[in-house]
């Protein structure tokens, strides 16, 4: 009788520790917008999560459609307690998220929680993700405009220094003397750059100004006549290096791509997320020497253009809190935050101090050598009518790239954004 007793004992144990084990198992559902290369790489650091935390916590990953899409369906699941427990999110358009109530505050005794704070990551990216002082989101990354460049091209006109780095660009009669060297009879081009993507160039150099952008209490977008100005003369720098044949008047994505990587422009402004596509040529021996550096500062003080990949929580209208879970969606935060070396193989910068401070990304080139962009980055301003797949691009897309090609008079398209996006405040 007592064996007895005691083997239903010893089985009573096991089967409670059994069940204590699956209840502390957490999985955490998640949802982001990332494909191609960014798709790659987070996927394996999702796999790297779950086989380091098997047994504890789980991440249960699906990729949606980038844009409208995914952040419609984030808002209207969250709304009715359907959305997953973590998402991708882009800084930017937080302000938008907050207003549509989308995202649950992340508090500083649950950053604490994992050994996060706003000093764990660059100021700007640390600033954007709060609206009105309120943390919903925690950065991973910071992407923005970089300048690249052939090598080979800026080796023989003496332009580069002993370091293999572009010298002599900063300054609009240094970098517009550079620009019309390059520019040939035989069709090359001192710039490429796709002619959708021009806004962010001129917002480049709006910031290079000290331009403001958006203030509520002071009027609005562009809220004197003096930020106006600094748009309109922003949009005037990229017209004429248009006039000037120094680069293409319309040329879409793909094309401007090939322009760069066949040899036909001697530099190329684009996000830092063309890195890959450099690196993947480079290696298969079908492209020359490059590399990539901030923008040259044109202007007054260094800015670039810049935006950020972040981590929120979903309010998820009508769940009740559950304190393990939140444990376990901080714990994968910090994780790919701390492991966020890997992300920066995809171009981009790692918000994360330690990580962008270390040794290994200090050798991870090109990107060490334009990560100087994190500290002078320009974001979208906080408003709802910023971030991707929002009215401000539309802005951007109808007044000033058009602008940039003489379809607009530069002045009249900074007036005609400015009362365009202040009519939808």
């Amino acid at each position: 009788m007592n064996k007895t007793i005691k083997r239903l004992a010893l089985v009573s144990t096991a089967l409670m520790a059994l069940t204590s084990v699956a209840a502390a198992q957490q999985t955490v559902v998640w949802w982001d917008f990332l494909a191609g290369g960014d798709g790659v790489r987070m996927k394996a650091l999702i796999d790297a999560f779950n086989e380091e935390h098997a047994g504890e916590i789980t991440i249960e990953g699906t990729t949606l459609e980038w844009g409208t899409p995914f952040y419609t369906k984030l808002q209207t699941s969250a709304a009715i307690g359907e959305g997953p427990d973590i998402a991708t999110y882009h800084l930017s358009r937080m302000p938008l998220a907050v207003d549509s109530g989308t995202l649950a505050e992340i508090s500083d005794e649950d950053m604490a929680s994992v050994g996060l704070s706003d000093d764990s990551f660059t100021a700007a990216a640390a600033q954007a993700a709060k609206v009105d002082g309120t943390r919903y989101g925690v950065p991973f990354d910071q992407h923005g405009l970089i300048l690249y460049y052939n090598k080979e091209m800026l080796g023989e006109a003496g332009m580069l220094d002993e370091g293999g780095m572009p010298k002599g660009l900063d300054g609009m009669e240094n970098f517009e003397a550079a620009l019309a060297q390059f520019t040939t009879d035989d069709g090359k081009y001192g710039l490429s750059m796709p002619t959708g993507d021009r806004y962010r160039a001129v917002y480049s150099f709006f910031g290079q100004q000290g331009g403001t952008m958006f203030d509520a209490e002071a009027g609005g977008f562009f809220p004197t006549d003096d930020d106006v100005n600094k748009l309109a003369t922003a949009t005037e720098t990229m017209k004429r290096w248009v006039d000037n044949g120094w680069t293409p008047a319309q040329i879409e994505s793909p094309a401007a791509l090939a322009q760069f990587t066949s040899g036909q422009a001697a530099f190329f402004i684009m996000g830092n997320w063309e890195v890959p596509t450099f690196t993947d040529l480079a290696a298969k021996g079908e492209l020359f020497e490059w590399g990539a550096v901030e923008l040259p500062v044109l202007f007054d003080q260094p800015a670039a253009w810049s935006d950020s990949h972040a981590f929120v929580i979903p309010a998820n209208g009508g769940k009740e809190n559950d304190p393990e879970k939140r444990a376990a969606v901080m714990e994968v935060i910090a994780w790919m935050d701390k492991n966020s070396l890997d992300w920066a193989g995809a171009g981009h910068i790692p918000a994360y101090n330690e990580v962008r401070e270390s040794e290994g990304f200090a050798s991870m080139k090109p990107q060490s050598d334009y990560a100087g962009f994190a500290d002078t980055a320009v974001f979208d301003p906080r408003t709802v009518l910023a971030g991707p797949a929002a009215p401000l691009g539309d802005a951007w897309s109808n007044f000033i790239n058009p602008a940039t090609t003489g379809e607009l008079d530069p002045a009249d398209a900074a007036m005609e954004m400015r009362d365009d996006l202040n009519s939808q405040l």
